[in-house]
């Protein structure tokens, strides 16, 4: 008797403990999730920041965000748009909402993201109507992973200001070398288009740049041992700058039609 009493003390034990833990993890998930997102929203900011080369010492990161305003962009009409709230529009979760997003043909799809939400978040730096900088999200497939990140432009639309990615899974010491401050110093002053035209001519090559070469401008050294994250990197930037992206949206700003 005493042995079955034992038993069933053990179960019952182990029961109320399991609910306990559960009720537990469950309040601390509960009472933890705004702190979560709290800090979601300030990392989110913390790289588009870093992208865009903003930084001050002293100054708090929402206090350098308040230089920024974020606006919508119909990649359709390549203008600006109200059609959703800039400051709750989440372009992660319209690419996979039928009602939000379009299925890229796969031709088209060079950055292999298979769904592209019909709206963007870009992030102006401006003075006074003047546009000073432009950061842009950007994603797109490497070797193992999507790269997410921002790709920021001076007021030109044209000279690189940064490119930082924020989430990814590739290989630590190859692909992961995107993550390089040293790689990503490359990137500053090159240009995205060639002279009067809005096709991306920048893109990552084998091994180094060579300085003295005419293309120079348009080139970025490759991730040593990872050429199918070089390729990732080159194809998101085309296809995030090219006719399917944000391409018609320069031109249109470029014009002062947006």
């Amino acid at each position: 008797m005493a042995a079955k009493d034992s038993i069933s003390k053990t179960i019952t034990v182990t029961v109320l403990l399991c609910v306990v833990c559960s009720v537990v993890v469950s309040a601390a998930a509960v009472l933890l999730k705004p702190q979560q997102i709290s800090n979601k929203e300030l990392d989110r900011k913390s790289n588009i920041l870093a992208a865009g080369g903003i930084s001050e010492p002293g100054k708090s990161v929402d206090e350098l965000f308040a230089r920024i305003t974020t606006k919508i962009v119909d990649l359709e009409t390549g203008k600006f748009t109200d059609e959703v709230n800039a400051e709750t529009y989440d372009a992660a979760k319209a690419a996979k909402d039928p009602a939000l997003s379009i299925k890229l043909d796969r031709s088209a799809d060079i950055a292999s993201i298979k769904r592209q939400a019909r709206y963007m978040p870009v992030y102006l730096v401006q003075d006074g109507d003047q546009i000073k900088r432009i950061i842009l999200p950007v994603h797109g497939y490497g070797l193992w992973s999507t790269l997410y990140g921002f790709l920021a432009l001076e007021g030109d639309l044209n000279t690189v200001v940064g490119l930082g990615f924020y989430s990814h899974a590739e290989t630590p010491g190859l692909g992961g070398e995107v993550d390089n401050p040293a790689w990503k110093a490359l990137w500053p002053g090159k240009q995205v288009y060639a002279e009067d035209s809005m096709k991306p001519m920048l893109h990552l090559i084998k091994g180094n740049v060579d300085p003295s070469s005419p293309d120079a401008v348009h080139q970025v050294d490759g991730l040593s041992g990872a050429t199918l994250t070089s390729n990732g990197v080159s194809n998101l930037v085309k296809f995030w700058l090219g006719e399917n992206g944000y391409a018609p949206f320069l031109a249109n700003l470029r014009a002062g039609g947006v």
